[in-house]
């Protein structure tokens, strides 16, 4: 059975990031006013629960360049600046939501945690 996830998480390892990249897009810049639900968690939490997330599936998306410290840096590079462009959004476009610079800190939290967990995580997925 696991073996069966693994090749469809690797078959589908671009879709999975391009579809959680969206969904931070999305919930990023619309109102969250209108969900039933309330979450009662931080949102610097979230902010890094997300990334660190989003982090990992484009770290696993590319795994077959993961000992080269240059892609790594490229995906870290690349997610912070879109974090940093969603803030900078958030307070053009949007009129429920405002740039903050510790959703920033906490975007990069996730992406440290995730570029630190990555080797671990590969392991044990290597190992499935």
């Amino acid at each position: 059975m696991l073996i069966a996830i693994k090749k469809l998480l690797e078959h589908n390892a671009y879709f999975i990031s391009f579809a959680l990249t969206a969904t931070i897009i999305y919930l990023s810049l619309s109102s969250l006013e209108h969900l039933p639900v309330k979450i009662s968690v931080s949102d610097k939490f979230l902010h890094a629960l997300a990334y660190t997330t989003l982090t990992l599936s484009w770290l696993f998306a590319v795994k077959k360049s993961h000992k080269q410290i240059k892609s790594k840096l490229i995906i870290a590079i690349a997610i912070f600046s879109f974090g940093v462009a969603l803030e900078v959004l958030q307070d053009k476009l949007t009129a429920n939501r405002t740039m903050d610079y510790q959703d920033v800190i906490a975007n990069t939290v996730g992406i440290l945690l995730g570029l630190s967990s990555f080797r671990y995580l590969l392991k044990i997925y290597k190992r499935i």
